[in-house]
């Protein structure tokens, strides 16, 4: 079965400049890792309107609600083959109070003993060129998609 997921692309106008607002995995396999490691506040989701699981993951991985014009930006398949369906949403989230979820394994490997992480470790903004270097390749069409829903606003 297809892996699917929702998530939010959360934007902001900075005078003439248009800014997205990127999450970064944690957990030790991602903590040095950073050009082409962040993504989108998403998480997955079965039985569950699309939408509402993008709103939903975003409160859970940024420990903000985000509400306003949601406008889709359609659906992704990431090299490891999960759908990712995502919306944009022109927001401001201040990254200095994140807040997320954690989860818990075994670390180091074959230890034995286990570990809570944060879901996600930091946010930060971004101006969509260097989030396209930051971001994980399978979601960067959708910085395409804003930006081309952008282009004249």
């Amino acid at each position: 079965m297809t892996k699917r997921s929702a998530g939010i692309v959360m934007y902001r106008r900075t005078g003439a400049e248009l800014q997205v607002l990127l999450v970064h995995p944690g957990g030790p396999f991602w903590r040095n890792k950073d050009l082409g490691a962040w993504s989108i506040p998403k998480g997955e989701y079965a039985d569950e309107d699309p939408l509402a699981a993008a709103v939903r993951e975003f409160a859970e991985e940024t420990g903000a609600s985000v509400a306003g014009d949601f406008q889709p930006l359609g659906e992704v398949v990431q090299p490891g083959r999960k759908k990712v369906t995502a919306w944009a949403v022109e927001g401001d989230f201040d990254p200095a109070g994140l807040t997320s979820n954690a989860f818990e394994m075994e670390w180091p490997p074959h230890s034995g003993r286990r570990q809570w992480f944060p879901e996600i470790d930091r946010a930060a903004w971004f101006a969509l060129a260097e989030a396209r270097r930051k971001i994980l390749v399978g979601l960067a069409p959708l910085l395409d998609r804003l930006a081309e829903s952008m282009a004249g606003h």
